[in-house]
Order: structure tokens, then sequence, then C-alpha cells
């Protein structure tokens, strides 16, 4: 059925994307898919960019790595069948883009309980589900 499974994490709010990787270990324990957990980070404006080291995009790619190891580290599947990637950009490109590296055929996002802003502005996990091309499971927190 599902052979890779991707899992968007956002590293602020681990405990959204908690259910979210929670049903995702269990469907791969039943289909025996991989999972890939993927963290986006945001582009730092160019106007901010005289007020930061020169390191400091090395330094927040390693420190958003170790985090997202430490993430992978707490699922319960064996350690050779999750893998983990730190991409820098818009979520849902980013996401859908990792989506298509590496063969996904279901991303399982994490999601509020919508609200009226989310209704009006929409949200990261709608694009997703009307971009991906593969299955998108939404769960709820």
């Amino acid at each position: 059925m599902f052979k890779q499974i991707l899992v968007p994490v956002d590293l602020a709010e681990v405990e959204v994307a908690r259910p979210a990787i929670d049903k995702a270990v269990a469907l791969a324990g039943i289909t025996g898919a991989k999972l890939q957990l993927v963290y986006v980070r945001s582009i730092l404006p160019v106007t901010f960019m005289e007020y930061v080291p020169p390191s400091f995009d090395e330094e927040q790619q390693g420190q958003c790595e170790k985090e997202l190891r430490d993430v992978a580290a707490t699922v319960q599947m064996p350690a050779e069948k999750v893998g983990t990637a730190v991409r820098m950009g818009s979520v849902y490109n980013e996401v859908l883009a990792e989506a298509t590296r590496v063969g996904a055929d279901l991303i399982v996002v994490g999601s509020h309980h919508p609200s009226m802003s989310t209704y009006l502005l929409g949200s990261n996990a709608s694009t997703i589900v009307r971009h991906a091309e593969c299955s998108v499971l939404v769960v709820r927190q």
C-alpha cells in the first residue's frame, strides 16, 4: 500500500505534528513503509541580513537538523526506516518538493482545529492537500 510516508514537522510546535507522526507510524507498521520527517525553515528577510553573523544560516541549519533528529529519535520505528530533512523556503512548496524527492505516496500532516482566520486565509495543510500529487491525510490535534 504505502512505501514512503512524509510527515512535515514544525519544530516550534512539535505537539501539532505528534498526532500525525503517531498516525504515520501506525500506517507504516501495517504497510512496511519508511517514514521521512521534514522541517522547513523560513527565509530570513534581506533587511535583517546586516544584523546577523555570516555563519547564521549554517548555524540555524545545523541546529534545526539536530532538533529534527531528536524528534526522529522518539519515533517508535527502527532507525533505518526513519529519515529527516531540513529545507528552506515556503512550507507548502518545500513539503511538496520533498514529497517528490523521496517518492512519497502519502503525506501525513498535522493541523490545528480550523478557525475563522484559517477559513479566510488558508493554511499550509490546505495548500498541501490541494496541490500534492499523492494522497494526503490531515490529522487534527
